[in-house]
């Protein structure tokens, strides 16, 4: 039996991915194999031995600690387009909620209750204070085309706006995926100097941190509305402020709450609704609960922030895995050992990712005991972090 370890209350259609008869699934589990997570904070929990892989049932992985799972051999998946239709709606919605002070209107309507009859009069007499452009024809900037970015893009185009994109990491997938009607923009200048709105769709990282700031916004259009649904500290919150209280901003609407933000004139602050729909909910952890078995079960890699992707076809009679540090002569050292024993490699398949490798090797003519005395002498090696047996 496998064991799988949940830090949230996880969808019941995800764990129910996992057979039951040779799985068993909960918060109270001890020894796991695997563990699925969707927003609880691992980076204060001591992770055992026996733990293989984290899946986070969502994008990103922030609350997980990449660094220190790489370094135990632990794999951390996350699900990348899971939420991506429901995140992609709400940045829709905050498109029309930056232009149209619909929220600030409706607050201004609560307050007439009680009048009565003069509602009305007070609605007609009021409403101008409220008005707003609309977003067709004008001019989307999209920062990051991943699964999110290029949804939004493709849903402004259809709504009528001219549509910027930026991503010096496109992958093919979101180049096939995205309206040809986007401007690919070569620099973010292009973004900045041409676009009414720019919504923000990268991960954070220590590069990316506070990237739009004081010296980004002033490049920007006058009145620029700016979305952000991926990170709160992606936008420099100081830089904001400021920038909303001299008016090159018109709007900021933020998914990421904080004390700084709240109650800012201008800042529409959403309380990290995104990925809240049950469809998300449910996509993110069937796709969590499948990438830990395919791994568990196979040795198989698909969708990890820390390890490369990677797939093998089973061929021999016992699968050796192996996660070692990216270095020459790894690969020479793991396969030697079989071949000094006479042990016949049927297939092999080895990839790297920045600085950790993994690979594959299926053995034949041999069963999972005939492997110990060498698995225990490959674990030995300096640079091999973890070596499993399937």
């Amino acid at each position: 039996m496998y064991n799988i370890k949940t830090y949230n209350k996880i969808a019941a259609c995800g764990l129910e991915v996992f057979d039951s008869s040779k799985y068993t699934c909960g918060d109270e589990v001890n020894n796991p194999d695997g563990a699925i997570v969707r927003s609880a904070s691992l980076h204060d929990v001591e992770f055992p031995e026996s733990l293989k892989a984290i899946a986070r049932a969502g994008a990103g992985t922030n609350n997980i600690p990449i660094d220190r799972c790489s370094e135990s051999g632990i794999v951390v998946f996350n699900t990348p387009g899971a939420n991506a239709n429901a995140v992609k709606e709400l940045v829709i919605a905050g498109l029309l909620l930056s232009s149209r002070r619909i929220v600030p209107a409706i607050e201004w309507a609560a307050t007439l209750k009680g009048n009565g009859a003069e509602v009305g009069k007070m609605v007609e007499k009021g409403k101008s204070a409220f008005a707003g452009p609309e977003i067709k024809g004008k001019t989307l900037g999209v920062i990051g085309l991943g699964a999110i970015g290029v949804l939004v893009a493709n849903a402004a185009n259809h709504l009528g706006m001219k549509v910027y994109g930026y991503d010096p990491y496109l992958s093919l997938n979101s180049a096939w995926n995205l309206t040809h009607n986007a401007i690919h923009a070569m620099d973010l200048k292009d973004i900045y100097e041409n676009c009414d709105y720019i919504t923000v769709h990268v991960p954070l990282n220590p590069e990316t941190k506070g990237f739009i700031n004081n010296e980004s916004i002033a490049m920007m259009k006058d009145s620029v509305r700016i979305l952000n649904f991926a990170r709160g500290e992606l936008v420099d919150s100081d830089s904001i402020i400021s920038a909303l209280d001299s008016g090159k901003v018109a709007s900021y609407v933020v998914d990421f709450p904080c004390d700084e933000l709240l109650g800012v004139q201008g800042v529409i602050s959403i309380p990290h609704l995104g990925a809240s729909t049950p469809e998300s909910e449910d996509n993110c952890a069937m796709m969590a609960a499948k990438e830990l078995i395919d791994y568990i079960e196979n040795g198989n890699i698909t969708n990890s922030v820390n390890m490369p992707n990677i797939s093998m076809p089973k061929s021999g009679t016992v699968r050796v895995c192996v996660i070692h540090k990216n270095l020459p002569t790894m690969l020479t050292q793991v396969t030697a050992k079989f071949s000094d024993s006479g042990i016949n490699i049927e297939n092999m398949l080895n990839k790297s990712k920045k600085d950790y490798a993994y690979t594959m090797l299926d053995l034949s003519g041999v069963d999972s005991k005939g492997v110990e005395e060498i698995v225990q002498e490959i674990s030995r090696l300096e640079n091999v972090v973890k070596v499993r047996v399937i």
